[in-house]
C-alpha cells in the first residue's frame, strides 16, 4: 500500500538513533584504525626504498633490483594517497570529544609512535655506526629508513602534542615507552663501548698480541649507539616530564627495567669480576687471557649497571609505597636466585671434590663460581630483606610482600619436587645399572645441590610467610587501606597528587576534566591560594577514608568531592 509523504518524514525522523553503548563505534573505530596503521606503515616502506635508490645511486645493487623498485612504487603511489585520505577522515572527526577519549586514538598513537621511534632510531644509528665503520655500502638504506620513519615520528609527535584532539586515554604511554627504550639503547651502547676498551687494555697487559685493526673502531660505534640512546632518554624523561609521571604504567615499568634491569646488570657483573679475580688467585688452569676473557665486559656492566640503580632508587624515593616496596621486593628477589644459586653449585661442587679427591680444575672452577655468586648474592638479599629486623605494621598487610612469599615458597616447593623426584630416578638407574660407569654421588651431585638450595628457601619463606601472619591476627584488625585513588581535576594536578600519596600511600591516577572551560577557570591571582585550600582540604577529607578506591574530584574552583568506592 502506498504510504503518504507526510507519513514517511514523520517515519524517518522518529527512527531510533543507535545506543550509546552500541558496538559499531568501537567496531568502526578498529577497522579504521587498523587500516589507517597498515597504510602508514606501507607507504613508510616505500618512501625509504625510493629514498635509498636516491641515496645510492649508481650502485650495481640499486640499478639490478627491478622488483624492489616496483615494490616501491606500488608502495608509496597507492599505498600513500589511500593513507592520507583516511587520516584526512580520522582527523576531521577528531573535534569529537568522544572520538578524542577513545581507546582506538591512544592504542593507534601508542603504537604507531613507539614503531616509528624504533625504527627511526635504529636505521640512523645504524647508518652512524656504519659510516664510522668505514663502509662504503649499506648506510644508504639505514640512512633512508630511518629519514623517512623520523618523519612519521615526528608527524604522529605532532598529534600526540595536539592541544585540541590529543587523545585523552593513556597519553603517558608514549613519553615511558620513549624513555624505556632510550634508556636500554643507551645503557647497552655504553657497556659495548666501554668493554671494548677495557677488553683493548686488558689485552695489552696480558698478551703481547698485536690488537689489530683499528681498536678504537668498535668502541666508537657502540658509543653513537649509547649517545644515541642518551639523548632519546632525555627527551622523554626530562624533556617530556617522564620522571613525574606516576601512573601504573610508569611505575611498573621504573621498577622493572630501572629496578630489576639495573639490578641484574650489577649483580651479573659483579659476581663475574669476583669470579675471575677467584680464579686468578687459585685456578691457573687455563690460559691468563682465557681466564680474564670476560673481565671487560663484566666490569662495565657491572659499573653502568650499578650508575642506573642508584639513580632510579632516588626516583624512586619520591613515589608511593607500593612502588617503593615493589622496587624492594625486586631487588631482594634478585639476590635470593644468585644466593640460592651460590649455595647449589658450592655444593654440587663439595660433593664432587668429596667423591673425587683428585678431581681436578674442574671442580675447584666449578667451587670457585659457586662462591663469588654467593659472595654478591648474599649480602644483597640480606641487606635488601633484613631479616633480623621486624617488618613496619604497616608492611604486612601490603599485597606485595604476600605475593612474595608465597610465589618463593611455591616456585621452590616445585623446583624441590622436581628435583627430588631426579634423585630418586638416578638412585634407582645406579641401583638397576649393571653397567659401571659413574659413582652414585656423580650422578646426584647437581640435583642434591639444588635440592639443598631450593629447600631451604622454601622453608625459610615458609616460616616468614606462616610468623607474618600470626602477628597480623594477634593485632587489632587495622582499617581497609586506599589502593588506588582516582583524582578528577580540572587544573594543576600535580599538588593534589602528592597530597594524595603522602596520605594514602596509594597509587593516583589523574583524569583531565573536559567540560571546564574558559569561565570556570581560576584567576591567575587566585590559583595559589585555591590550590591551597584544595590540598589541605583533601589532606583532611583522606585522613578518615577506609575504602579500596577512592574518586576524588576537584574543581572548578575551590570545590572538593571525595568519594569512597568499593573493590573491582
Amino acid at each position: 500500500m502506498h504510504q503518504p509523504a507526510g507519513e514517511a518524514v514523520s517515519a524517518a525522523r522518529t527512527a531510533p538513533a543507535p545506543a550509546a553503548g552500541s558496538a559499531q563505534p568501537t567496531v568502526r573505530r578498529l577497522i579504521v584504525y587498523t587500516l589507517l596503521f597498515a597504510l602508514v606503515v606501507v607507504t613508510a616502506i616505500g618512501l625509504s626504498g625510493l629514498l635509498g635508490r636516491l641515496l645510492g645511486a649508481g650502485t650495481v645493487l640499486v640499478a639490478g633490483d627491478v622488483a624492489g623498485l616496483a615494490r616501491s612504487l606500488a608502495f608509496t603511489l597507492i599505498g600513500g594517497p589511500m593513507a592520507a585520505v583516511l587520516w584526512w577522515f580520522v582527523w576531521r572527526r577528531l573535534d569529537d570529544a568522544v572520538e578524542r577519549s577513545s581507546v582506538g586514538w591512544g592504542l593507534y598513537l601508542t603504537g604507531m609512535y613507539a614503531v616509528s621511534l624504533i625504527t627511526s632510531a635504529t636505521g640512523l644509528l645504524s647508518a652512524l655506526s656504519a659510516v664510522i665503520g668505514g663502509e662504503r655500502l649499506g648506510w644508504q638504506l639505514s640512512l633512508s629508513n630511518g629519514l623517512v620513519w623520523a618523519g612519521v615520528l615526528a608527524w604522529h609527535r605532532w598529534m600526540w602534542r595536539h592541544p585540541r584532539k590529543s587523545p585523552s586515554l593513556i597519553s603517558d604511554v608514549p613519553t615511558v615507552v620513549g624513555a624505556v627504550y632510550g634508556l636500554i639503547v643507551g645503557v647497552g651502547g655504553t657497556i659495548t663501548a666501554l668493554a671494548n676498551l677495557l677488553d683493548t687494555a686488558i689485552q695489552g697487559f696480558t698478551s703481547s698480541a698485536s690488537i689489530g685493526d683499528p681498536w678504537w673502531r668498535l668502541a666508537l660505534q657502540a658509543l653513537a649507539w649509547g649517545a644515541g640512546g642518551a639523548v632519546i632518554w632525555w627527551w622523554h624523561w626530562l624533556h617530556d616530564g617522564g620522571r613525574r609521571l606516576k601512573t601504573d604504567f610508569a611505575d611498573v615499568a621504573l621498577v622493572v627495567v630501572g629496578i630489576l634491569g639495573a639490578v641484574l646488570l650489577t649483580v651479573g657483573g659483579t659476581g663475574t669480576v669476583l669470579y675471575v679475580l677467584l680464579r686468578l688467585a687459585f685456578d691457573r688452569t687455563d690460559p691468563v687471557s682465557e681466564i680474564v676473557g670476560p673481565l671487560g665486559a663484566a666490569l662495565a656492566a657491572g659499573a653502568v649497571g650499578a650508575l642506573v640503580w642508584a639513580y632510579h632508587r632516588t626516583v624512586t624515593a619520591g613515589r608511593a609505597e607500593t612502588t617503593l616496596q615493589a622496587a624492594k621486593l625486586v631487588t631482594s628477589g634478585v639476590g635470593l636466585v644468585a644466593a640460592a644459586t651460590g649455595i647449589g653449585v658450592v655444593v654440587n661442587s663439595l660433593l664432587s671434590i668429596a667423591a673425587t679427591p683428585l678431581a681436578g680444575g674442574g671442580a675447584r672452577t666449578l667451587l670457585l663460581g659457586g662462591i663469588s655468586s654467593l659472595a654478591v648474592g648474599g649480602p644483597l638479599w640480606w641487606f635488601t630483606w633484613k631479616p633480623g629486623v621486624p617488618p613496619e605494621p604497616t608492611e604486612l598487610g601490603r599485597r606485595g610482600r604476600r605475593v612474595y612469599l608465597i610465589a618463593v615458597f611455591g616456585l621452590s616447593a616445585i623446583v624441590a619436587v622436581i628435583t627430588l623426584l631426579v634423585i630418586g630416578y638416578r638412585v634407582f638407574e645406579f641401583l638397576l645399572d649393571d653397567v659401571t660407569g659413574s659413582s652414585l654421588v656423580d650422578r646426584t651431585r647437581a640435583p642434591l645441590g639444588l635440592l639443598v638450595a631450593t629447600g631451604l628457601a622454601a622453608g625459610y619463606h615458609f616460616a616468614v610467610w606462616r610468623h607474618d601472619r600470626s602477628l597480623t591476627a594477634s593485632v587489632a584488625p587495622p582499617k581497609r587501606m586506599v589502593r588506588k585513588v582516582i583524582l578528577v581535576a580540572s587544573g594543576d594536578p600535580e599538588p593534589l597528587v602528592r597530597v594524595a600519596a603522602e596520605v594514602t600511600g596509594a597509587s593516583v591516577t589523574v583524569w583531565k576534566r573536559a567540560d571546564v572551560g574558559t569561565s570556570g577557570a581560576v584567576p591567575a591571582g587566585d590559583a595559589e591560594g585555591t590550590t591551597r585550600d584544595l590540598t589541605e582540604q583533601l589532606a583532611r577529607a583522606l585522613e578518615g577514608v577506609a575504602a579500596d578506591r577512592v574518586l576524588v574530584v576537584a574543581g572548578p574552583g575551590s570545590r572538593l568531592e571525595v568519594i569512597p568506592l568499593g573493590a573491582d
